[in-house]
């Protein structure tokens, strides 16, 4: 992903109840976190791409666990487009410390695009497919 475009970068102060018993963020606040930066790029966007008619579904996740996030942290997840295709996007991500020395997690999700009367999938918005362009 080095050679990737970054989409959008978004800092987060870790908060006491993302901790679990070893005293380290839990491994599904890692996926909070990654919702969260999708939900902001898409909004940061400035136009529709969520409607009544159409939403994304998350069709996928791979993240691999590079190394606890201990507390107290901030940190720094970055998104990526690794592909787009016509009704769906691959996303890349990190999350790092908040200087970028340190790599927590990567991986990466698609989300497809749906209309939500027939659940089938249906074209990507163009407003993410511009942002997207690789």
């Amino acid at each position: 992903m080095d050679n990737e475009k970054t989409l959008f970068r978004m800092p987060i102060a870790l908060r006491w109840r993302d901790l679990d018993a070893f005293n380290h963020v839990n491994n599904s606040n890692f996926l909070t976190y990654l919702e969260e930066a999708r939900i902001r790029w898409f909004d940061s966007l400035g136009e529709e791409w969520v409607t009544d008619q159409v939403a994304p579904l998350l069709a996928a996740v791979q993240m691999n666990y590079r190394q606890p996030i201990p507390y107290p942290s901030e940190v720094t997840v970055e998104l990526f487009a690794e592909r787009v295709g016509n009704t769906s996007v691959t996303l890349g991500h990190r999350i790092v410390s908040e200087d970028g020395a340190i790599l927590y997690a990567d991986g990466h999700v698609v989300m497809v695009w749906i209309e939500r009367a027939s659940g089938r999938p249906t074209p990507l918005p163009d407003p993410v497919r511009r942002a997207s362009a690789l």
